[in-house]
């Protein structure tokens, strides 16, 4: 399984668009459209605009920090009561 920092934001957004295409049929094996596509048939300016989304998004999920637990079993500094 890769790492979230080994996906390029080409496979990222080739993997969007498939996932898209495969949600977007009604179960009779027709798409919304009522035809099929394929990422290479895909026009170049929106598989760019799809590799920028991708790109932008990987790297907001490399800077988002990891929320961190709360103290659950400490009091915060200053609040704990001694000696009750």
């Amino acid at each position: 399984m890769s790492t979230i920092q080994d996906v390029t934001p080409e496979e990222l957004a080739k993997l969007i668009y498939h996932y898209r295409e495969a949600l977007a049929h009604d179960g009779n094996g027709y798409g919304i459209k009522g035809e099929t596509s394929s990422w290479e048939r895909t026009p170049q300016d929106e598989r760019k605009l799809m590799v920028a989304a991708a790109r932008l998004t990987l790297l907001e999920l490399a800077t988002t920090p990891v929320p961190q637990p709360g103290r659950k079993y400490y009091a915060m500094p200053g609040e704990a009561e001694w000696g009750c």
